[in-house]
């Protein structure tokens, strides 16, 4: 399954228009490594006063995500823009929906529906049998917030990686 990494980093002033265009080249460069299978530039909105940018990286896997970030071109690269950026980048990996949300490609909206909907079906039914005759005496506001607390957290942590993972190929076809 594809992993995805998003790495923000905070450009100096006066210094944007340098950093995307060593973007861009570091990018035409980096299709060439094995595993590489994308690359997006997420930049600050429109208007905003921000300077921070995101780069989101896809490889085919943590195989491949390790030896680009070990690779000498990512060593090369670091050591240019650390002139044009503040501070230290943030790397996170996303998972799931998540890394859909940060794509330029997600996926067409009725199969996110599909795929939400048979994540969501069962821990709905499942949370109905086992928790809901637990808390059905307490107040609605009270009962609500730990249902919904609890269904979130399982799709968030537990299913939704897995319907991603089971139905990558199709989602991305």
């Amino acid at each position: 399954m594809p992993i995805h990494v998003v790495i923000t980093r905070r450009v100096k002033i006066g210094r944007e228009g340098e950093f995307q265009a060593a973007l861009l080249d570091f990018f035409q460069k980096s299709f060439s490594q094995d595993g590489v299978l994308g690359a997006d530039m997420l930049t600050p909105p429109p208007g905003s006063n921000s300077r921070e940018f995101g780069l989101l990286r896809t490889f085919a896997d943590e195989k491949a995500r390790d030896a680009f970030f070990e690779s000498e071109m990512f060593k090369a690269w670091e050591a240019k823009v650390r002139t044009l950026t503040e501070g230290e980048p943030i790397h996170r990996e996303l998972h799931g929906l998540e890394a859909w949300f940060r794509s330029s490609s997600p996926p067409p909206r009725w199969k996110m529906f599909i795929a939400t909907f048979l994540g969501v079906l069962p821990v709905v039914t499942v949370l109905n049998v086992t928790l809901g005759p637990v808390i059905l005496p307490w107040n609605f506001l009270l009962r609500t917030a730990v249902f919904n607390g609890c269904m979130i957290a399982l799709l968030t942590w537990a299913i939704m990686p897995i319907m991603t993972r089971v139905l990558h190929n199709w989602l991305r076809s």
